[in-house]
Formats: structure tokens, C-alpha cells, sequence
């Protein structure tokens, strides 16, 4: 199976996703292990630390942008030009917290495409805990001022 940074942009220390665990033709479940050495950990909850929500969040999206730039490649569109940019969060319900060592399954699915937004579901399972569900939608995008990536320096002999 691909490496997920082959699909989406985002990189270590804000790579949320490890793996792509399945996916269908609406949607995608993958999987992410909260390390414990992880900075954040430090200052959330110290002495009791739990996965900040928004990070939670954020792992949602990112599986989201993930199944969006998979599906396109599958499709023979190649990776999308642009970017996935959220443009709305709504009905997030936190149920229950992720601590450092869970590994957690995402899942996402879509809903509906509508005027250019591609409408999303978002959960998130720790075993068979739910931790939370959310609902969002994104637009492909090319951020103002965003520069192409450098191609990779060859290898020096």
C-alpha cells in the first residue's frame, strides 16, 4: 500500500495518519498511533495527559483529504492541483478521551458534492469506544502565496 505522504501534503510533526487501513468508492478508514513522546503531551494536561480535540479533529480532515487525493489518482486524475481547505466544521461531539499509546480507526464518507464542496462525515473509534464524530466540508484550493515544492536534491556520489 502507498506511503499516506504520497497523497496529502502534511508531514511529521503534523502527520496525523499513519495508514490507510480500506477504502470504497465513498469513503476511507486508516488508522493513527498517539506516541507518547509526542511534544504536545508535555504542556496538555500535564501529569495527565490526554490528545487534544482539535488534533483529533485534524486527523479527520487529513483522512478526508487522503480519500479525496487517493480516489482522484484512482480515478486517473492524478493528484488534485491545489489543496483540500476546509471550509466547515459542524457537530463535533467529543465522547470519550485518546490517550498517548491508543491507536485510533478514522473513518470518513462522503455525503454530498455541492457548488465545488465536497460534504464529509468523520468518526473516530479507539477499540469499540467512540471518541467522536464530526461533520465537514472542503474546496480544493490554491492558497495565495503558495510556492511549489522544491524538487528533491539529487543524490551526491
Amino acid at each position: 500500500m502507498s506511503n499516506v505522504t504520497d497523497f496529502i501534503p502534511h508531514r511529521p510533526p503534523f502527520l496525523f495518519v499513519d495508514e490507510v487501513v480500506s477504502e470504497t468508492e465513498t469513503g476511507l478508514v486508516a488508522k493513527r498511533t498517539w506516541r507518547p513522546e509526542e511534544d504536545f503531551y508535555r504542556g496538555h494536561y500535564p501529569g495527565m495527559p490526554i490528545t487534544p480535540g482539535v488534533l483529533l479533529c485534524e486527523s479527520v480532515f487529513q483522512t478526508g483529504a487522503l480519500f479525496l487525493s487517493r480516489r482522484a489518482v484512482a480515478r486517473g486524475q492524478g493528484a488534485a492541483e491545489g489543496v483540500p481547505l476546509l471550509a466547515k466544521i459542524s457537530d463535533v461531539r467529543f465522547r470519550n478521551p485518546v490517550y498517548p499509546g491508543d491507536t485510533i480507526t478514522i473513518e470518513v464518507k462522503e455525503k454530498e458534492l455541492l457548488g465545488g464542496f465536497i460534504f464529509m462525515t468523520g468518526s473516530i473509534k479507539c477499540g469499540e469506544k467512540r471518541i467522536l464524530t464530526v461533520e465537514f466540508s472542503v474546496g480544493w484550493k490554491t492558497p495565495e502565496g503558495a510556492k511549489p515544492a522544491a524538487a528533491p536534491a539529487a543524490p551526491q556520489s
